[in-house]
């Protein structure tokens, strides 16, 4: 009996790296000159871009993902994890939001991945919130169809039918359980009259209806579905050079109930980059209070919620 569970436990621990050592890694976290100290707790950035490199031309059709080069931010979120054991906090930042790029000037925030990829976004997020990242995970259109796919899809509602030939996407009001590709077209999708700021809202709601369902005994009771799962996460994700899947997986856990909302701002107005959202006492004041381990109030939590 000794034998058997001693071979459990090491076959256990040998996919464990296994998986590891299969992780796409990159350096998001460099150091830099006047980089925040170590913030209490835990700090993420998860990044959703428009990469379509690793699509073949009949995925980009099936995905209606269109044929545009290069790689932009479509998602943009802050996962914070206190200290103590408290609520993780999501906070979805509009890619309009207009802020100092560092070395570039007054910006959209997405235009920093665009100019200096994952390194001067995560400097631009630290520079707005003076909260220091921890830990960075990063995925495009590439596998994200799959990811979903292998828990046998996610379960959403939306209140209003969603028609938008541009991100592949038709559905009626009510309760859907997506596929790959309607998830996908679903946190494209900026078809509302808020666009974008009402596409965060669904990025969220997607990511809570994806974290309950692969944490779901459907899911970590299937060897099927769980290996699928972990395959397809490995396979879609890019993550730090310094991060590992037992990080994942401890992100993972804490986005069971967490709190969301999107980053405070002023109004959309006109600048040197178009109609953006600018930063005003509010947004200061949010990630003061974040950086502190402070409880947010309710007057600060913008389009919170994010149930699916």
């Amino acid at each position: 009996m000794m034998i058997l569970l001693l071979v459990v436990v090491l076959g256990s621990i040998g996919l464990l790296f296994y998986y590891d050592s299969k992780l796409d890694r990159i350096d998001a976290l460099p150091a830099y000159a006047g980089r925040p100290s170590d913030t209490p707790g835990t700090n993420w950035l998860i990044v959703g871009t428009d990469s379509r490199s690793d699509l073949t031309d009949e995925q980009r059709r099936d995905l209606a993902t269109g044929d545009a080069d290069g790689s932009r931010t479509d998602t943009i979120m802050l996962v914070h994890n206190p200290p103590g054991g408290g609520r993780a906090v999501v906070v979805s930042i509009p890619r309009d939001l207009y802020v100092e790029v560092p070395g570039q000037g007054s910006l959209k925030i997405n235009a920093s991945f665009s100019i200096g990829g994952p390194a001067l976004l995560v400097r631009t997020v630290e520079n707005l919130t003076g909260i220091r990242i921890d830990h960075y995970a990063e995925i495009g259109f590439g596998g994200f169809d799959t990811l979903v796919d292998s828990v046998g899809g996610v379960d959403m509602c939306i209140d209003q039918p969603l028609n938008d030939p541009k991100a592949g996407l038709r559905l009626a009001k009510g309760c859907h359980r997506l596929n790959g590709r309607e998830a996908l077209g679903l946190v494209r999708t900026r078809a509302f009259p808020r666009a974008d700021l009402e596409r965060v809202i669904n990025q969220r709601k997607f990511l809570a209806a994806l974290v309950s369902r692969a944490t779901s005994p459907t899911v970590l009771l299937n060897p099927f579905r769980l290996f699928g799962f972990i395959g397809g996460a490995i396979d879609a994700l890019t993550v730090d050079e310094r991060d590992h899947i037992w990080n994942l997986a401890s992100l993972m856990f804490a986005l069971r109930d967490p709190i969301t909302t999107t980053t405070p701002a002023g109004e959309s107005t006109f600048t040197d980059e178009g109609l953006a959202l600018p930063v005003n006492e509010q947004t200061e004041e949010f990630f003061a209070l974040l950086r502190a381990g402070q409880p947010i109030p309710d007057g600060l939590l913008v389009d919170a919620g994010g149930k699916p």
